[in-house]
């Protein structure tokens, strides 16, 4: 064993001493701004456990974006307007999916590789939960039904990437991400959870929730003989009795819970793929392969189990018209979603890593990693996939200090492009129970909210509820930016007129709200037009920002 200590910490200090320790300021490389306590394994060990961490999202993000059938052409009949029982719609929306799953893991891999070498971070990105269920769910629709096509969608979000990174460089992205309320940004995370949530009960997902003819939701969860041939998502009897359900429920729900609750890494992916390993026998009652023409395609696909697949339907596929008003309100909406994910994700992984100025309140390489993060959001349009974003199973909490933690897990995922045949064959049973559990993290946020002021929590009831009752983001952003706009507009304004002697009971807990007293501009460019070298050297010093830490 020591000689295995030896041979590591020898590797370290080689690592630390060349020119890839001095780029990613390994502990012992001689950089003024090195990272304490980042060696080279421990960079590599985060980086792969990571990957395990956030790899789930490969098969899930090719699930919810191959709902809304993609590029795919429904042929609509009298008895089946959205091609719902179409076997050539439903063979192309599989092809979709295996385009979807290639798609995920390279924007994932770009996306990771260039923030862990421009920005030297160790954040991983992927396709974010949330926004795909916004862009498959409330703008294109399932099977295509929405309001914009799944074209004009990726156009949306190539425009928001490009419009990001302007902003970012500019140093409005991090300024407009402090003056929203903070009541409002924590709704909107705990919204999306159970957004999320409710799509992994729903029949793409576990299934235990679908339509019901009284009620506006029922239970689900039937075995498929007895559903509503014209409304699928309908039970007609035997609810609660599918033996796929419970699988997905025991196996991919409890079991990872389980395994979360004793801290096993990759809990979440250990889950889904016993649900799938169980599903890949033909002979068994919870087959993802039966005996019939599609599930003998599928089964041919599968068995390639190493397999570079080319896309075939969703690459550079963005329609650049924008025509249409409803492709501008999903851009803005994924740019004020996207806006305080990322933000919000990064922040608190810089702050984990101890990269924080306690001053500005930003940290080292801010404006790059913002900049990353756009530039990964239009490649990944271009790729097919809604919009990149960071993850908050990234790396710091595994030790991970350095931007070479997020080029292994970028690695990673490059790996995993060709394994599409497995990763393709993960039924959506397998990842529902990963669904309500990511949304159940992030529906957490609520117990930051300030529930003792009414002016506070209406608003921010009102966007946690109407996103998953409405199946729409934007409209719960709506929802509560206006409530909390007239909440505290009027009260403020009788405080006004009556000098104070009027105040609502419980006006003192608010949560006080204001414009930022620093400035909007970013460091870079106080720098940049200052001729005043000393303003900029006293800048320098007391701000962070990714330019000058270059």
């Amino acid at each position: 064993m020591s000689r295995l200590n030896n041979a590591v910490d020898k590797l370290n200090n080689a690592v630390a001493a060349s020119p890839v320790g001095s780029w990613f300021r390994l502990d012992g490389s001689g950089h003024p701004r090195s990272r304490i306590g980042s060696r080279f394994t421990t960079e590599i060990r985060a980086g792969l456990t990571t990957f395990a961490a956030m790899a789930y999202i490969i098969s899930v993000n090719a699930s919810i974006l191959s709902d809304t059938g993609g590029t795919c052409v429904c042929q609509p009949t009298a008895g089946d307007p959205i091609c719902a029982n179409s076997a050539d719609y439903a063979a192309c929306k599989e092809i979709v999916r295996r385009d979807l799953i290639t798609t995920t893991a390279a924007a994932s891999c770009l996306a990771s590789v260039l923030m862990g070498l421009v920005a030297n971070l160790p954040v991983a990105l992927a396709p974010g939960l949330g926004l795909n269920a916004y862009f498959a769910y409330s703008v294109v629709g399932f099977n295509g039904t929405g309001k914009i096509t799944y074209r004009e969608a990726l156009a949306a979000v190539f425009m928001e990437g490009w419009l990001f990174f302007i902003l970012s460089l500019l140093g409005i992205r991090q300024w407009l991400a402090r003056i929203i309320p903070k009541s409002l940004t924590l709704a909107t995370g705990a919204g999306i959870g159970l957004f999320i949530a409710l799509i992994g009960l729903s029949p793409n997902g576990l299934g235990a929730v679908g339509g019901d003819y009284v009620n506006l939701v029922g239970l689900g969860g039937c075995p498929a003989q007895y559903a509503d041939p014209e409304h699928t998502s309908y039970c007609l009897s035997h609810v609660l009795q599918s033996p796929t359900m419970w699988l997905g429920i025991f196996l991919g729900g409890i079991i990872t819970v389980l395994l979360m609750m004793y801290r096993v890494r990759g809990a979440i992916i250990i889950g889904i793929f016993i649900v799938s390993i169980i599903s890949w026998p033909r002979r068994s009652n919870v087959t993802l392969f039966p005996h019939t023409d599609q599930g003998d395609a599928n089964f041919d696909f599968f068995k390639k189990v190493v397999n570079f697949h080319k896309l075939e339907k969703i690459g550079n596929a963005a329609d650049f018209n924008y025509r249409s008003g409803q492709v501008w309100l999903a851009l803005i909406t994924f740019l004020y979603v996207d806006l305080f994910d990322t933000t919000g994700t990064l922040y608190a992984m810089a702050k984990f890593a101890d990269l924080i100025n306690p001053k500005t309140r930003d940290f080292e390489g801010s404006t790059l990693a913002y900049c990353v993060d756009a530039f990964s959001i239009s490649m990944g349009s271009l790729m097919g996939t809604s919009p990149v974003t960071a993850f908050i199973e990234s790396s710091v909490s595994y030790g991970g200090r350095t931007g070479l933690t997020a080029v292994t897990a970028g690695m990673a995922f490059f790996v995993a492009i060709f394994f599409a045949p497995i990763f393709a064959s993960i039924p959506s049973y397998a990842t529902g129970g990963a669904l309500v559990i990511v949304g159940s993290l992030m529906a957490r946020n609520v117990a930051e909210i300030n529930w003792r002021y009414m002016g506070d929590a209406v608003p921010a009831f009102l966007t946690l509820v109407i996103i998953p009752y409405t199946y729409n983001i934007a409209y719960g952003l709506i929802t509560g930016i206006i409530s909390y706009f007239l909440l505290n507009t009027i009260p403020w304004a009788i405080r006004k007129l009556t000098r104070g002697r009027i105040s609502p009971p419980g006006y003192e807990v608010r949560r006080q709200w204001s414009i930022p007293e620093d400035g909007l501009l970013p460091l870079w460019m106080y720098v940049l037009i200052s001729s005043d070298f000393s303003l900029s050297t006293r800048l320098v010093d007391s701000r962070t920002d990714s330019f000058p830490c270059l």
